[in-house]
């Protein structure tokens, strides 16, 4: 159904493939617009609402919902949400797309080589050595996405013309000049009633998370390493 409040931009790939520099550059253009946004990076709000979720299947589909829900909180005041997460499997997405108001699914395509090339942290050598466990592209799985709104490649595009392209899109999803960035919506996703407050105050706070990270974001060349990959 249509949306009345913000879409949801959701940028998944792999650990290294530039969700979080892309998604940084589109949220100061739209910031730049003055368009209400907020930008939710994965290990941020792991820090922040899921310190105590570890790396398993059922802890990592956990750690999306509650992602989830802090975007629809977001998102259902008119603000624009954008999601740096790996979110690896194809269950999660068909979750988002169900339960998450506005969803757009962003596909961040790079290959795993030039992923690796880029890791200046080692992550992807500790976890070829066994010293990472569950490390998505390496010992556990990345379900490329299927049904993607959009496909961005940062090996053979700036960083700078992807944002433009997803800002681009986006403009005319809204003014229904293009296919529609709304997913159907479902139920609100499922969490504890008794951490629903603390997610509620923790979105609250991630703005200054994103502003901070927006003033520092590196150039084309060398994307940083998201998150530790899994």
């Amino acid at each position: 159904m249509e949306s009345t409040g913000g879409n949801v931009l959701w940028f998944t790939g792999l650990s290294g493939s530039g969700k979080t520099t892309t998604a940084q550059e589109v949220y100061a253009r739209l910031a730049a617009a003055g368009r209400p946004a907020e930008l939710l990076d994965g290990d941020a709000v792991r820090k922040a609402i899921c310190s105590g979720l570890g790396f398993s299947r059922d802890d990592r589909m956990e750690n999306i919902r509650r992602i989830a829900f802090v975007a629809n909180l977001l998102s259902r005041h008119g603000v624009t949400v954008l999601v740096s997460a790996i979110t690896p499997y194809e269950e999660m997405r068909d979750y988002l797309r169900k339960h998450v108001n506005g969803y757009v699914e962003i596909y961040v395509q790079c290959s795993l080589a030039v992923c690796e090339a880029r890791d200046v942290k080692g992550l992807y050598a500790k976890a070829r050595r066994h010293e990472i466990g569950m490390f998505t592209g390496v010992s556990d799985v990345y379900d490329e996405p299927q049904r993607a709104d959009l496909v961005i490649s940062t090996e053979h595009r700036s960083v700078q013309a992807n944002a433009l392209r997803i800002v681009e899109w986006l403009n005319r999803a809204r003014d229904g000049h293009g296919d529609s960035a709304v997913a159907e919506a479902g139920d609100e996703p499922s969490a504890c009633a008794d951490v629903a407050q603390q997610y509620t105050a923790a979105a609250l706070e991630l703005a200054p998370v994103a502003e901070s990270s927006v003033s520092a974001r590196p150039g084309d060349a060398a994307c940083p390493p998201e998150g530790d990959g899994r």
